[in-house]
């Protein structure tokens, strides 16, 4: 089985072609650059790299939030025009559970973040399962730091607890003011997404199908033009 996956939903660039038991080609940039021109040059690059056809693909893997409004519905939308054209499934997982998945193996609760402005962010909370994944243990949420860091020491139990994400630098020391020595920071490499995680978290969901016109964005909470007009709309009512 071999497997398309994308990720664009952050500063993030990352494209990958996986089988079960190889990454066989992948590209990952972290460059303030437009998503929109660059992804489809970095799919064909790595399509021919690897000598793989439309035809070789089972499917497509990509990340659908949250993140940036704009990144996320280019990679979903990409990724559901490659499958309707191609007539193949296409799956979409968690932007926050990619990064996770960079800590498979963690002893402790493995915390993913995304910046969403005004001192909150978007985040979840994992816990290895085996080797091979991850798995969620707090629902993923846009939430305020200053009300997450409490209830991530409840659900740590006294576990250590790894902080993942180019934005983890932007909250260190809050982070380190609330938690202390239970507060544990990677590495910059373990902090930008990977697209090959992104196909190994959809290669069995696939054997199940994934119709890509059910396929969605998961933005955790409406844009803000968004949420000016549904108040606007609400307070019309309300004269009414």
């Amino acid at each position: 089985m071999r497997v398309l996956a994308i990720d664009t939903s952050n500063l993030v660039l990352s494209v990958a072609i996986v089988e079960e038991e190889r990454v066989l080609a992948e590209m990952t940039t972290n460059q303030q650059k437009n998503h929109s021109i660059r992804l489809m040059d970095c799919i064909s690059e790595l399509m021919e790299a690897t000598g793989t056809t439309p035809e070789q693909l089972a499917g497509l893997g990509v990340a659908k939030g949250p993140g940036s409004y704009t990144g996320v519905r280019i990679g979903v939308a990409t990724a559901k025009s490659m499958a309707w054209s191609l007539n193949l499934p296409a799956v979409g997982v968690s932007s926050l559970q990619v990064v996770a998945m960079n800590a498979v193996g963690f002893p402790g609760l493995i915390v993913p973040l995304f910046d969403a402005r005004r001192g909150q962010v978007y985040s979840g909370a994992y816990r290895t399962e085996g080797m091979e994944s991850v798995i969620l243990q707090e629902k993923e949420q846009i939430i305020l730091l200053q009300d997450w860091l409490p209830l991530l020491r409840e659900q740590a139990k006294g576990d250590p607890i790894l902080f993942l994400g180019e934005d983890v630098r932007l909250h260190r020391q809050a982070i380190v003011d609330g938690l202390g020595e239970q507060a544990r920071f990677a590495t910059p490499a373990h902090n930008h997404p990977r697209a090959a995680h992104i196909g190994y978290l959809v290669m069995r969901q696939l054997q199940d199908g994934g119709n890509p016109h059910e396929l969605v964005p998961e933005y955790l909470q409406l844009a803000e033009a968004e949420a000016k007009w549904l108040a606007q709309k609400q307070e019309g009512f309300a004269k009414e």
